[in-house]
């Protein structure tokens, strides 16, 4: 399977606070890969390096995608949708489209639908402002808006937080069909244990500054504190016994 983003040597400290220490990790082509870690861990920090936000401190990021590819064009869907206020659900869909990808009104118009039905939204969703969408809404919008361009993979930061269980478990259906149909790549940080045992192939746990990463039926066999409390906890009574 072939590597598509190398994490290599990453080390982040903030002050006297390490964060990463010689992180090594890799994306592969067309797998679901959730990120899982406490809080301090760093995920968010490892993310915003890897789509482009931010230079890492230490270490580098390798791309090995094909075509031309930029950081730019990765797909991110932000946690809480980071759509703008100001505009309709079509207008922010169409922004990547206007601004990036330079083309028509019309045809940014156009494919802005398509997209909007791609993710399961009602048509008329698109002249809504987010102030009038539900919370489940706003996640399929932001996610239409991430799709825009066609991204070869797309990053996506706790993307069932704030859902109720029905529409978290609608939501990573949704994720595994476009990751199918789209043939594209998937990296999701998330603390959802439903999401990471229904639609992840690959689980990277942030313990320790470093990254342990397997199935789930290889990461629940780690013998790390941090592991057992979260995949052996409550929440995990129902798949792990």
């Amino acid at each position: 399977m072939t590597t598509l983003i190398e994490v290599k040597n990453l080390s982040t400290q903030f002050g006297s606070q390490v964060v990463h220490k010689n992180l090594n990790l890799s994306v592969k082509e067309g797998e679901v890969l959730g990120i899982v870690g406490g809080s301090g861990s760093g995920k968010s920090v490892l993310m915003r390096y890897v789509i482009g936000l931010e230079a890492p401190q230490k270490g580098k990021i390798i791309y090995n995608i094909p075509d031309g590819f930029h950081p730019s064009q990765i797909g991110v869907l932000f946690q809480h949708g980071a759509l703008l206020s100001s505009m309709s659900v079509m207008e922010n869909i169409m922004t990547p489209l206007l601004e990036v990808a330079k083309l028509s009104v019309d045809i940014a118009r156009n494919l802005a639908l398509l997209k909007i039905e791609l993710v399961g939204l009602p048509m008329d969703t698109a002249f809504k402002s987010p102030a009038e969408l539900s919370g489940g809404m706003i996640k399929r919008a932001a996610l239409a808006r991430s799709l825009a361009l066609e991204p070869p993979i797309l990053f996506l930061d706790e993307p069932t937080s704030g859902l109720d269980p029905i529409s978290a478990a609608a939501f990573d259906k949704l994720i595994k069909d476009l990751q199918k149909n789209l043939n594209i790549t998937v990296v999701m940080i998330t603390h959802d244990l439903d999401s990471l045992v229904q639609i992840c192939d690959r689980v990277a746990v942030l313990v320790d500054h470093r990254v342990l990463i397997g199935s789930v039926a290889e990461i629940v066999k780690i013998d790390h504190p941090w592991i057992k409390e979260y995949f052996h906890g409550s929440r995990g009574e129902r798949y792990f016994r």
